[in-house]
């Protein structure tokens, strides 16, 4: 009976999507001329976000995994249920049809015999059964695993209806690959075999369309910040180093429009801090700036715009006067925690003079 056990299998999910950071400049502390509105908001996830998994093609155009080998589903259509599980109200049925569409094309070539599905999603008795659920559980103990299915390699495997368990939560197209995946193991397909962009056991996968971090009211995971200060750069370091601590003492005493609960831990090791603060001779801004700030965050549904920050670098001018540090990091930090206007800043960065900047405004 070895050939007939029922094995299940599982395709794991991999989401680490991180952007880079993109400054955004403040202009200079000329008294004539106010912070302005950054036009350029700092996003990420453009330059190294993956493409979409959706879209497979084949790896190996050439390869069979197994040559000449009978359908042990029959030679009738294979009917294909589908039930939501899950009480997303998603219509999943197109998404299997394509999914199915796809085998229907390549499985002779890759399974060694063709197939045809008949996909009707209310079927009473299907051949195969796809379940969209929340989460996937015991699937040949794969953590995270964002599908299963049977490995289908014999005709008394077959246990009507197979279940194929979908997760739910990804785009439609990772929903795609990851349903591809699955048919794939019912076809007797493994992790190993082609095509490998589609039957591989790790794929990276974009979740449905989410919020990005500039709509949100709070872009952060949590209100814990780790901070990392270098003012080895600055013209007076250790006055530097004060004003960046007035900065984000301010923000732990709750202004307007800030969470009450916002704490700040300082790091020395810049590895383990969220956010950075450092001074350079030539920062990464605009010519007239007197500082800039960039955003790392990751970029789960694949729109190219972050919608967590998990990271932000403010980068202050050498030259910038010391009593004025302190208003540049907290502008910035204020338009990380999501007030990306001025009108939305607390009130000491709302067109703020000259003198303003350099007063005691944190009091």
């Amino acid at each position: 009976m070895s050939r007939a056990s029922l094995r299940a299998v599982a395709l794991a999910v991999l989401v680490v999507l991180a952007g880079c950071a993109v400054p955004v400049d403040i202009p200079t502390d000329d008294p004539s001329v106010g912070p302005s509105t950054p036009t350029d908001a700092p996003t990420d996830g453009t330059a190294d976000s993956p493409t979409p998994d959706g879209t497979a093609t084949d790896a190996d155009p050439t390869a069979t995994a197994h040559p000449d080998r009978e359908s042990p589903w029959g030679d009738d259509p294979i009917v294909v249920g589908v039930r939501d599980t899950a009480d997303t109200d998603r219509n999943w049925a197109p998404l299997v049809r394509e999914a199915t569409a796809y085998w229907e094309e390549r499985a002779e070539h890759y399974a060694g015999y063709p197939v045809e599905y008949a996909v009707r999603p209310d079927a009473e008795n299907p051949d195969i059964v796809v379940r969209f659920v929340e989460n996937i559980e015991d699937c040949e103990n794969a953590a995270e695993a964002a599908g299963c299915a049977p490995l289908v390699e014999d005709s008394r495997q077959i246990r009507r209806p197979a279940r194929v368990s979908i997760r739910t939560g990804f785009s439609n197209s990772s929903t795609v690959l990851v349903l591809k995946h699955e048919f794939g193991h019912t076809l007797g397909l493994r992790h190993d075999d082609a095509p490998a962009d589609v039957m591989a056991s790790r794929s990276i996968l974009y979740t449905e369309s989410q919020p990005n971090a500039t709509e949100r009211e709070f872009p952060w995971e949590d209100e814990e910040f780790t901070v990392h200060v270098n003012t080895s750069g600055a013209r007076e370091p250790e006055a530097a180093r004060e004003q960046v601590e007035h900065a984000f003492g301010y923000y732990e005493g709750a202004p307007p429009g800030v969470p009450d609960n916002v704490s700040v831990e300082y790091v020395s090791d810049p590895a383990d801090a969220e956010v950075t603060v450092r001074f350079a001779e030539t920062p990464p801004c605009s010519a007239e700036a007197a500082s800039c700030a960039g955003t790392t965050g990751w970029d789960p549904d694949g729109d190219g715009a972050v919608e967590t920050y998990s990271g932000l670098e403010i980068v202050v001018a050498a030259d910038t006067d010391a009593d004025a540090v302190g208003w540049h990091v907290g502008y910035w930090f204020a338009y990380a925690l999501g007030m990306e206007d001025d009108s939305e800043k607390p009130p000491p960065f709302r067109d703020a003079t000259y003198e303003e900047r350099r007063s005691e405004w944190w009091r």
